[in-house]
């Protein structure tokens, strides 16, 4: 961790600036001490008098590491969180992986609920530790001391129960546009699709698999492609909500209409999905935090067993799908 020296070369102030800031005098303008304040905190930096403190009341505090890119995604997921650790006497504390890796090496939690992508399994791996679990809501990983557990949306079933009645309304020509691939939801969701049609002897065209990120204009841009490919599917299946709006955008710029000239599915029911009339897959956010707040602090206890929680979820059905 960086010390004061270090903050103040950042800054470009003296040490004893730094040392003014932090110990809250008033001497310092405030320009130049929200200056200050934002670079400790982009470094994870604690004064030794904050860190004691911290230290001293870590068992009672829960950390809740998430993607930077999506705020509106995690907000339901944030507040079954926060309920149920009020509820049970805990503290919260929220930060994007970027600034997690500070707080983490200064003991300042009893568990960590992890969302984040970006962060490798072999990091996680890393982190989990008998006095420091952690609850996956992202994917599974078999500690082999059962420091992580998973708390997940089962995808493979409602996936499967949504291609099928696709499949029933007639459609045979499926585009699926995808996430990051390496992520549990894209290859599930993915499965459910490809498996599905294979039961009515349908094979899946990889030509009409399209890569996105699960945000919008990765949606948008991938659209993009597969319409100057002049080739578009019946059905697009998106595996998420955010890359199927960005999708069905495109489409209106190039005076294609959903549901008449192609069809577009999404999943995780935003509110952004309901306002645009379109077809997913709700997901219980709210419950899925609730539910990852108790696991941890089941486990903090002593009293977690190690297999995953899948929660299930439902279709609904809206104007962006015809027939």
């Amino acid at each position: 961790m960086p010390g004061l020296k270090e903050i103040a070369e950042l800054a470009g102030v003296s040490v004893s600036t730094v040392s003014n800031v932090l110990n809250e005098r008033s001497n310092v303008g405030p320009d130049t001490k929200d200056k200050i304040l934002k670079i400790c905190a982009e470094v994870g930096y604690l004064p030794n008098t904050l860190r004691k403190k911290a230290k001293m009341s870590h068992s009672k505090t829960v950390m809740f590491i998430f993607s930077d890119f999506d705020r509106h995604f995690y907000l339901k997921i944030i507040n079954g969180i926060s309920d149920c650790l009020t509820e049970n006497g805990y503290d919260f504390m929220i930060c994007t992986n970027k600034s997690s890796i500070h707080f983490i090496e200064n003991r300042l939690a009893c568990g960590i609920i992890s969302l984040d992508s970006s962060m490798t399994d072999e990091d996680l791996l890393a982190i989990a530790k008998p006095d420091l679990p952690v609850v996956l809501m992202d994917r599974i990983i078999d500690h082999p001391r059962g420091f992580t557990k998973s708390v997940i949306v089962d995808n493979y079933p409602i996936m499967c129960e949504m291609v099928q009645q696709l499949v029933n309304k007639g459609f045979r020509r499926f585009g699926f546009m995808g996430g990051v691939e390496h992520t549990l939801d894209t290859q599930e969701r993915f499965a459910g699709l490809e498996d599905t049609l294979a039961l009515h002897d349908i094979v899946f065209d990889r030509k009409y698999y399209f890569h996105g990120n699960y945000r919008e204009e990765s949606g948008y841009q991938a659209a993009k492609i597969m319409i100057l490919g002049n080739d578009l599917p019946e059905v697009l299946v998106c595996a998420n909500d955010n890359m199927a709006i960005g999708a069905i955008r495109a489409f209106a710029e190039h005076r294609l209409r959903v549901p008449e000239d192609i069809s577009v599915v999404g999943f995780d029911d935003s509110a952004a999905a309901a306002a645009a009339g379109l077809t997913t897959i709700s997901v219980p956010r709210y419950e899925s935090g609730y539910l990852a707040a108790k696991k941890l602090i089941e486990m903090t206890e002593g009293s977690a067993s190690k297999e995953a929680f899948k929660l299930s979820a439902a279709i609904c059905w809206r104007q962006s799908v015809r027939g």
